[in-house]
């Protein structure tokens, strides 16, 4: 059973991974927001995960009951996971916004970053970092204004 515990904790630690992993290609550390959007695919991808994992690995772990049960977390997981990313349905006012944070910051990095020649491209380009960034400083202020409010349900 020591192996099922290993494998438990290398899908958790894996799970930790790919979620820092997401905030890679924003533009500034500053616009690293938690987002409860990308925890939910985190919970996609590592059902997912165990699945594909189980499933090529399959020599390894013979426990039949211990496999079911690896198997059912895993399909709540994949499911939970593509429900709440789906339906946003726990993402309220500041939620939202501490995730389009980073997502804006990275249209400004591939917008900033791309190899782009074609005038007309560039222009948009130059159009969209512009925009995104008067984006996340108006978030920012939202963010701050709605957590300094007592009593609000914001989050």
């Amino acid at each position: 059973m020591r192996q099922y515990g290993n494998f438990v904790l290398m899908i958790a630690v894996a799970s930790v991974l790919m979620f820092g992993l997401m905030y890679l290609n924003t533009y500034r550390l500053e616009h690293v927001w938690f987002s409860q959007t990308r925890l939910f695919m985190t919970f996609l991808m590592a059902g997912s995960m165990t699945l594909v994992m189980l499933f090529f690995m399959r020599g390894m772990y013979r426990n039949r009951t211990a496999n079911i049960a690896l198997c059912l977390v895993a399909a709540a997981l994949v499911a939970g996971g593509t429900w709440l990313v789906r339906s946003q349905a726990t993402v309220r006012d500041v939620a939202w916004m501490k995730a389009m944070i980073p997502h804006h910051s990275i249209a400004i990095l591939t917008s900033e970053r791309a190899d782009i020649s074609e005038p007309r491209v560039r222009d948009l380009a130059d159009r969209i970092i512009d925009t995104q960034r008067r984006e996340i400083a108006e978030m920012e202020a939202l963010i701050a204004e709605l957590e300094r409010r007592p009593g609000t349900d914001a989050e």
